[in-house]
């Protein structure tokens, strides 16, 4: 009984990594929360309880699409396995509720979002180092001189391209100077994001491929791209018509 509860209850040492990049995370951000019009207080709870949904949403999505299997174990349900886990369904739910709470609370959507960028950035680093801790997202077998022994091969450390791609994202995104152009920042940092996926993929030992050479991942950058490219557009044109007229 101890030896079950052990693997169903102990944390998994590479989700401390997570813990700390949006410990953080969120001490950047609340030192630049008020440039973007937003109480620290708004950014607190939003993250807070994002958090929460996200991990309870991720958690449900994965026992709804795997019932079968809980239904014979239901004690599973409440594992702390990362592996038990949708990400989309967790991105989801948190989306959901941080709508919610800014219509709730009437915050401006996109100043809430440039505010958030900082814990984003810092998350991202501690994502690509949680993956090295844990083994995942591994790379493909290659003979070059940094390539690190994973899996029983000599690998390319994608997990490590993705840490150093998100700092130098995170180190492009930190300005001095306030931005008046309320959600770019957020977008250039998904933009910046989906296009160094876009690379990293392409070394990724696992993965599945929708076409001959083409991963899903990098299918979902693109999308991704697609997205802030038009999202980018949008917001110009609304920015131009908010400027006052000389």
């Amino acid at each position: 009984m101890l030896t079950l509860f052990r693997e169903l209850f102990a944390p998994p040492r590479h989700m401390i990594l997570l813990i700390i990049a949006a410990w953080i995370g969120l001490l950047f951000a609340e030192r630049r929360t008020e440039r973007h019009g937003v109480e620290k207080a708004h950014i607190n709870n939003i993250l807070f309880y994002g958090i929460l949904a996200f991990i309870v949403g991720g958690r449900v999505s994965f026992i709804l699409q795997n019932i079968s299997i809980f239904s014979k174990t239901p004690l599973s349900a409440f594992s702390i396995n990362p592996d038990l886990f949708d990400s989309l369904g967790g991105i989801a739910a948190a989306f959901i509720f941080g709508l919610i709470h800014g219509q709730r609370k009437q915050l401006p959507f996109w100043n809430v979002l440039d505010a958030l960028t900082p814990f984003f950035a810092i998350l991202a680093i501690g994502l690509g180092l949680s993956h090295l801790a844990a083994g995942t997202a591994f790379g493909k077998e290659t003979s070059l001189p940094w390539g690190i022994n994973l899996w029983n091969a000599v690998r390319h450390p994608t997990q490590i391209y993705e840490a150093l791609a998100s700092t130098l994202t995170f180190i492009l995104l930190w300005p001095k100077k306030h931005d008046s152009r309320p959600g770019l920042l957020f977008l250039t940092f998904a933009a910046l994001t989906a296009a160094s996926q876009l690379f990293i993929q392409a070394f990724r030992g696992d993965g599945t491929f929708i076409l001959t050479n083409l991963r899903q991942g990098q299918v979902g950058s693109w999308g991704v791209l697609l997205l802030c490219f038009i999202l980018f557009e949008i917001r110009y044109n609304q920015l131009e018509k908010q400027s006052p007229v000389e």
